[in-house]
Order: C-alpha cells, then sequence, then structure tokens
C-alpha cells in the first residue's frame, strides 16, 4: 500500500510527525512525505526533531508570497508526484493553503483523501481567513475525516460530509508528550530565572494591523503593572507581523523578541512558562496538557472545547479587555488554579495509533 502525505507548515509538520513515524513502523505500507515549502526553515527543525527525511520538497517559498501563488504552486508541484507515486490515501492536516490545494490535487487524480485534524469551526469563513475556508472545502473532499473531539465530530455530521468520520484525539498531544519528555531548558534562560514569564505568539491575518497595535499596547500595559513579568515573543517570519511588533515593542527591557522557536524551544518555553497568550490554534491544544491557561487573542476560536472546559478564555483584541482578564490571572492564584488544574480537552497522546488503525481498516 501506498500512502502520501502532504504538508508545507510548521503547524502541519508538528500535528503529522508522529502520524509520519506510525505509518512508518508498518513495513508492508510505502509512506512519501512531500513538503510544499510553504515555510520552509521551521518544518525543516521539526522534521530534524523527529528525525523524519522527507522524500520530495516542492520549494514553492517566496517572499510575501498570496495564497493564489501557494495554491496554483501547489496544485502543479503536486500533478506529476502523484501521478507517479499513485498512493492509494493522501493525508493532509488541518487548515492550511497547503493542505487545501494538496487535497484539490488528490482529488482531480480520484486518490481518496485523509483529513488529520477535521471539522474545526468558526462558522464565520472570515475568521480565521483564510483557514476557516480551508477546512470546509477539504471536508467536502475527504474520505476519512479524523475528528479531534466530539464537537468536531458533531460540526462534521451537520455538514453532511460523506465519508467516514472518526472521533480519533489530535495528534499534537502525541508530539507534544513525547518533546515534553526530553526536559530541555527554556530559551531565554534568564528571563524565566528573573521573573513570571509570559509566553505569547501573534500572526493571525485577521489581527494585522489595529489589533496588532491593541495587542502589543496590551503587553506594555501588563508589563507597566506587573514589575515581576516578563514576556517572550518569538515573531513570526512574515513581515506584516514581524515589523510593527518589533517597532512597538524592541526596546522594552522585560520583553524578549525572538526568532520563531523550534519545536523543542517552544515545548519547554511552554513547561516553564507561567501564562500563554495567543491567536494561535496549536497552543490554545498544547497548553492545557502542562497546566498553562490560555488567552485567546481572537474574536473567534475553531476550539470551543478549550473554552468550555475552561482551560482557554476568548480575550478579543481590545487593549482593556486583554489587560483586565491577564491582570486577574496575574495577581489571582484562585483563579489561575481554576484554569490550570483542569484536564485537557483534546487528547491523550494516543490519536496517531487510532488513524494508523482506521487506515488499515480502510485499506484492506
Amino acid at each position: 500500500m501506498k500512502i502520501a502525505v502532504v504538508l508545507g507548515t510548521r503547524p502541519e509538520a508538528i500535528k503529522l510527525a508522529p502520524v509520519i513515524l506510525a505509518l512508518r513502523q508498518r513495513s508492508e505500507w510505502q509512506t512519501q512525505v512531500i513538503l510544499t515549502g510553504q515555510h520552509r526553515e521551521m518544518v525543516a527543525q521539526v522534521m530534524d526533531l523527529f528525525g523524519i527525511v522527507p522524500d520530495r520538497d516542492l520549494g514553492i517559498m517566496q517572499p510575501r508570497q498570496t495564497l493564489t501563488q501557494i495554491t496554483c504552486n501547489s496544485l502543479t508541484g503536486l500533478e506529476p508526484l502523484l501521478a507517479e507515486f499513485a498512493p492509494q490515501l493522501l493525508l493532509v492536516q488541518g487548515d492550511t493553503t497547503t493542505a487545501f490545494a494538496s487535497a484539490l490535487a488528490a482529488f482531480y487524480q480520484k486518490i481518496p483523501i485523509g483529513h488529520v485534524e477535521a471539522g474545526l469551526r468558526t462558522d464565520n469563513l472570515f475568521s480565521p481567513y483564510p483557514e476557516e475556508a480551508n477546512r470546509r472545502l477539504i471536508s467536502q473532499l475527504a474520505s476519512l475525516h479524523f475528528a479531534p473531539t466530539t464537537t468536531a465530530v458533531e460540526n462534521l455530521q451537520r455538514s453532511g460530509v460523506t465519508g467516514e468520520i472518526h472521533c480519533t484525539g489530535n495528534t499534537v498531544i502525541d508530539a507534544l508528550l513525547h518533546v515534553a519528555a526530553l526536559a530541555l531548558p527554556p530559551p531565554c534562560p534568564h528571563l524565566f530565572q528573573q521573573y513570571q514569564v509570559i509566553l505569547a505568539t501573534v500572526h493571525r491575518r485577521e489581527n494585522w494591523g489595529k489589533p496588532l497595535t491593541n495587542i502589543a499596547h496590551a503587553f506594555l500595559a501588563l508589563l507597566d503593572r506587573f514589575p515581576h513579568v516578563a514576556l517572550l515573543l518569538p515573531l513570526h517570519l512574515n513581515p506584516a507581523v514581524r515589523e510593527p511588533l518589533q517597532q512597538l515593542l524592541g526596546n522594552h527591557p522585560r520583553i524578549a523578541l525572538t526568532a520563531p522557536l523550534d519545536y523543542s524551544a517552544l515545548v519547554s518555553a511552554l513547561q516553564h512558562c507561567y501564562l500563554v497568550m495567543t491567536d494561535s490554534g496549536g497552543l490554545q491544544e498544547e497548553a492545557p496538557s502542562l497546566g498553562k491557561p490560555v488567552l485567546v487573542l481572537r474574536d473567534t476560536t475553531e476550539r470551543p472545547e478549550a473554552i468550555a472546559a475552561g482551560t482557554a478564555k476568548l480575550v478579543g483584541t481590545e487593549t482593556e479587555r486583554i489587560v483586565a482578564v491577564a491582570s486577574e490571572l496575574l495577581q489571582n492564584p484562585a483563579v489561575y488554579a481554576q484554569m490550570a488544574k483542569v484536564a485537557n480537552p483534546f487528547g491523550d497522546g494516543q490519536a496517531s495509533a487510532r488513524i494508523v488503525q482506521i487506515i488499515d481498516r480502510y485499506l484492506v
């Protein structure tokens, strides 16, 4: 049996790495890993960490590339590779433009599609953009839906999708527990030795412009209010995110603006930080396994399980609201403990094994 796994961004690499490792344990299967190159350096770090050598790389990465360029270049690059390899199944993960374009390329060649982390929804096509549309479009093409939670299963059922729906848990927990067991020291160790550290990430397109400025001002207000607190903020490579954050936050003595952390460093930072503030989907899933409360810097989230369970709070992008909610966590131990002690609703670290078992039954 032949299985193709296509990925292009670091979140995809993290969430597919444990699946790839599990697939490659099956000696009777031929698993080919194809990179589109959407995030080249960031993906390479994850591949190295998990000891995965890709089979092909489309190398589509261009400075300031548009969604149209990513889609068209992925389709053009995948067409001959899929025709040559002729897999019985193609796996994609999540809601990136790489994932959508790869699913479309497979559909054009009548190759069944397996969608890892299927069924996430905000019910707003433009929030997040373009992810909400991407995952909905993939759902219409997939033959196997690997839903991380029962909420995701229900979303898929309401959508009237074809194909098999399976609740597997989220593979990001598999990856997280694998790396957390390495017990590595945190990045910027001096920061963690002297202060309570907020780990923050901001990158989503809907937060570009004024929302990003509001978030930066909230960080400054929190550090002004709490002198025992510092901020670790790995900067996204995109200049639309990187440049305004450097301008607004670059001169503060308790703010560490770093290059994007490789995954092992990110997990270590998660283990050692006090609080997470993010617009990232992955961190909403990962932080609860390590007992870290999450403040979601967005107006919507496709991960309502975290909000319902109490491991995360949706705080939006208005400065005053962010400061108010974060301040309560920083000065009220009872409120902090209430969030930190909730069990992670996203999985138990066995999602990859379940996915491989389902694929085994499907391909027989």
